[in-house]
């Protein structure tokens, strides 16, 4: 597809937790390959404590991680997006912003770690396992061989690892 790196978006409603969570991951998993970015339709204006939280204890950068609508990846100078990926039920049954250049899409929904109700402990591990499902498939989407997949081929195993 090209020769630089990939520009991944992730979009959440909030960008607040899981696309935060899968720009990190991204970024430190796929460093060299892909650029991970994240937006939110309508960003709460802050990062979930327990996301930067659970980035740290694992020894992970948080600097540069802000909650930011999607509109700025539709903005002219917005990097040229390769990949875009909603992580939430709600951004998914959204009218997007026109993305030039026509990314990929796929649908990686999980529940949101910020919406569970109870202790620290409740939220932390809410946090983990949410962790846990993006990574599987961030490192699943970052071993695919996207240079000898044609585009339907690889909009299909994207799509994929949204199920798995």
């Amino acid at each position: 597809m090209t020769d630089r790196p990939f520009q991944v978006l992730f979009l959440c409603t909030g960008n607040s937790a899981r696309s935060i969570l899968s720009e990190a991951i991204l970024n430190e998993k796929g460093r060299g390959r892909f650029v991970a970015h994240s937006a939110g339709s309508h960003p709460s204006g802050r990062v979930n404590p327990f996301a930067l939280d659970l980035l740290r204890r694992m020894g992970w950068r948080t600097d540069g991680l802000r909650s930011k609508s999607w509109d700025e990846f539709a903005a002219p100078g917005a990097p040229h997006l390769d990949f875009v990926f909603t992580v939430c039920d709600n951004a998914a049954g959204e009218i997007c912003p026109v993305w030039l250049g026509q990314p990929m899409t796929a649908h990686w929904g999980i529940p949101d770690p910020a919406a569970v109700d109870g202790s620290d402990v409740d939220k932390t591990q809410a946090f983990r396992d949410a962790f846990r499902v993006l990574e599987r498939r961030i490192d699943l989407f970052t071993a695919l061989p996207i240079a000898s997949l044609d585009r339907l081929a690889l909009t299909n195993r994207v799509r994929e690892i949204g199920r798995s």
